[in-house]
């Protein structure tokens, strides 16, 4: 179940590194600026590999097939909807999701808030799904520090390399029959979609603040904002530079044909134009 390629590529590849078959994917009409859009991109780009169904209706048409098919695991990966009770009655071993991050932390559709919030590692959880979003049994985590050169690219393969690991250990539980451990409630959060108003950078914050909000801001796509010399500019990226000098946070020291040096709370970064 997934609407992003490279999610489903994290399962594929685990599928076949560990001797299994991929028989369905289950994928959603298009949904822009949900896990990419979903319907035909996302089935275009697997139609040579693995049969895609794309449907909404997931209590009528996607468990009918489903069940047809009477899969050992279900597995999800960036699926914008909560899979129903008649999906997850049918595989025999019930079903996992991978979530990206510290569960019950940053549950929800926008785990890369807990970068945005300030989280200076970065964390994933495989569990199992269960009757609300993100809040089944956990099978395995996993963590490692903030790439030491942050962006959105670095992020993310973090988080590839680090939910590949973890559905190793989640698959290998879930097949010897383990229940996994209950999440507990302390602790627990809810990662919203980012707003507009979150969108949009502080300039003369600290240099690596700035920095870790646009890694996550820009995870699927380029969606940071600035204002510089007056004019809102999309961000794609954002360097940190050791440029010495006093000038007031938020000035432009350069111009560049692809961006700006800005004197930031604590130093200076390059942004990036998007």
């Amino acid at each position: 179940m997934s609407s992003y390629v490279p999610s489903y590529r994290i399962i594929g590849d685990w599928a076949a590194r560990n001797g299994h078959e991929v028989v369905l994917v289950v994928t959603t009409p298009p949904q822009p600026g949900r896990y990419g859009t979903g319907g035909t991109p996302f089935v275009e780009a697997l139609a040579d590999e693995v049969s895609v169904l794309t449907t909404g209706k997931l209590r009528t048409t996607a468990a009918a097939t489903v069940e047809a098919l009477q899969p050992d695991l279900v597995v999800s990966a960036a699926f914008p909807r909560l899979l129903p009770a008649e999906v997850l009655r049918i595989p025999t071993y019930g079903a996992l999701n991978l979530h990206p991050s510290r569960l019950p932390e940053g549950r929800g559709p926008n785990p890369a808030r807990v970068i945005y919030e300030g989280s200076d590692t970065v964390d994933v959880t495989v569990h199992r799904t269960d009757a609300e979003f993100d809040t089944g049994a956990v099978m395995s985590r996993r963590q490692a520090p903030l790439p030491t050169e942050l962006s959105a690219a670095t992020l993310f393969q973090s988080w590839v390399d680090l939910l590949s690991d973890a559905l190793d250990e989640a698959g290998a539980k879930v097949f010897a029959g383990e229940p996994g451990l209950i999440q507990p409630d302390d602790g627990a959060s809810y990662a919203g979609v980012f707003t507009a108003a979150e969108a949009e950078l502080d300039l003369t914050e600290p240099t690596a603040t700035i920095v870790r909000k646009v890694a996550a801001l820009n995870l699927i796509a380029p969606r940071a904002t600035a204002t510089v010399q007056g004019e809102q500019v999309l961000v794609s990226g954002a360097t940190a530079l050791a440029l010495p000098g006093t000038a007031a946070p938020g000035t432009v020291l350069a111009k560049h044909p692809d961006g700006w040096d800005v004197r930031t709370g604590d130093g200076a970064v390059r942004i990036t134009r998007g």
